[in-house]
């Protein structure tokens, strides 16, 4: 089997589409000897921040000197990005080996007239062989949907069960209130783990703290008053001042913490990784102060309020949500208070886009709309154009990515900002264009990654 003819095989298992539940996972792994069970996980549920927050944690680790596995998906620029090992993605040669076992295995299952995994069970079926080939110390996790009945959740009881900030997404699967979908992403609990969570609603507080108690595990919650902003990454007439590229905060004991990622609510996903940091060491693992403090500083985090270019500045953010799109407005408010800001705006079809376009519309000075390009769920840019529009009248469809970066771009001119948001689905597309010098205004400085 080739690369080629390995991805074209776990593409052809997305036909499968989403299907919770437990049974043909836990069947694909017992034919496999289970890897999950040699393994040490932490667990990371939520609705936003997971990834955040699985990224500090990652880095602290692997600071720490252990070697670490991490899960995540959707990814963004290559396949590969799912699997990695110390922040280093799995290699063509491995992917090939193991999409190679497990499709022979998967062939054992038919062949036996048992029910076959969907794409994400055989992912993550790959990543836990992957992981105890790798002989990982540790592996963070992250849920791929809800929690209970997510394919990640067959795993034994983790060190750690992580609850980021919960809130409304996938609710035709999860349920229509708060609680349904706490409920379900509370569902990673287990006897015998420790629990951190981020400070919540009140609604899903009270599922995590009653499911908590009912598994006997002690929880601890983020404390957001104790989260103390010191400095702020800062811009300057429409560009990056690279002398302040970074923030400070403390958190209770913790002074001048420095993260390299943006956004003021990063701050309260290191607040988690530290709280889990706290976790860890009570269950004997060595994670030096220093460790923690270059693990934080060190990580970095794809398409989270992250700047690709300059001049014009361009900045890619995954929100796609109510809170997302909450957080966003606000990062705005705070870097950019005499900034033109030039959207590009991408959404999936099943996602609360008109919530979206509501809470972050009225702060840029014109729009242009996407459809993500290879998706069956995405939304036709001529839909969510019309959607933006009550919200700003400026606002056009472009016909691909490469035009709305094009347009934006000369709208923009050296000293704009473009924040290009919505679904993760098509930013890796614009982040290609940009590397790839296209898009740009031929007639203005080359944009500069």
């Amino acid at each position: 089997m080739k690369a080629a003819e390995a991805m074209e095989y776990m593409i052809q298992l997305q036909g499968s589409g989403i299907r919770p539940g437990l049974e043909r996972i836990k069947s694909l792994l017992d034919r496999m000897d289970n890897p999950q069970k040699e393994l040490k996980f932490i667990h990371i549920a939520g609705t936003n921040g997971k990834g955040s927050t699985l990224a500090f944690i990652s880095e602290i680790l692997k600071s720490s000197g252990y070697r670490v596995g991490r899960y995540i998906s959707p990814t963004i620029i290559d396949y590969k990005e799912r699997f990695q090992v110390n922040s280093k993605k799995i290699s063509e040669a491995m992917l090939v080996k193991g999409v190679e076992y497990l499709k022979s295995v998967i062939e054992a299952m038919e062949a036996a007239g048992e029910d076959t995994p969907s794409a994400f069970e055989a992912e993550t079926a790959l990543a836990f062989w992957y992981f105890k080939e790798k002989k990982c110390d540790y592996v963070t996790l992250e849920v791929g949907m809800g929690g209970s009945l997510d394919a990640t959740n067959i795993i034994p009881a983790p060190l750690v069960c992580v609850l980021a900030s919960i809130s409304y997404d996938h609710m035709s699967f999860l349920g229509d209130s708060l609680s349904e979908i706490a409920a379900q992403k509370a569902g990673i609990i287990k006897k015998g783990s420790y629990v951190v969570s981020q400070f919540q609603h009140e609604e899903a507080m009270r599922v995590i703290e009653a499911t908590a108690q009912e598994c006997g595990c002690p929880l601890s919650v983020v404390d957001e008053a104790a989260i103390k902003s010191e400095r702020a990454a800062g811009f300057k007439d429409g560009g990056l001042n690279k002398d302040r590229i970074k923030q400070v905060f403390s958190y209770k004991n913790y002074k001048h913490v420095e993260l390299s990622l943006l956004g003021r609510y990063q701050q309260k996903n290191a607040a988690l990784a530290i709280e889990v940091v706290e976790a860890l060491r009570k269950q004997g693992v060595h994670i030096p102060e220093e460790a923690m403090r270059l693990g934080l500083k060190n990580t970095e985090w794809i398409a989270r309020f992250q700047i690709v270019a300059d001049r014009p500045c361009i900045i890619l953010d995954g929100a796609h949500n109510e809170e997302a799109a909450e957080r966003l407005a606000e990062t705005i408010d705070f870097y950019f208070t005499n900034s033109r800001i030039i959207y590009i705006m991408g959404m999936l079809k099943d996602k609360e886009y008109e919530r979206v376009a509501q809470l972050t519309a009225d702060k840029a000075e014109c729009i242009f709309t996407v459809t993500p390009p290879n998706n069956p769920r995405a939304l036709p840019a001529i839909t969510l154009a019309e959607t933006v529009k009550k919200y700003n009248p400026k606002v056009t469809a472009a016909d691909s990515p490469e035009e709305a970066l094009e347009m934006a771009s000369l709208m923009a001119g050296r000293d704009g900002v473009i924040i290009v948001f919505g679904s993760l689905s098509y930013l890796g597309k614009i982040m290609e264009l940009i590397q790839d010098g296209s898009g740009q205004d031929k007639r203005r400085s080359k944009i500069t990654p």
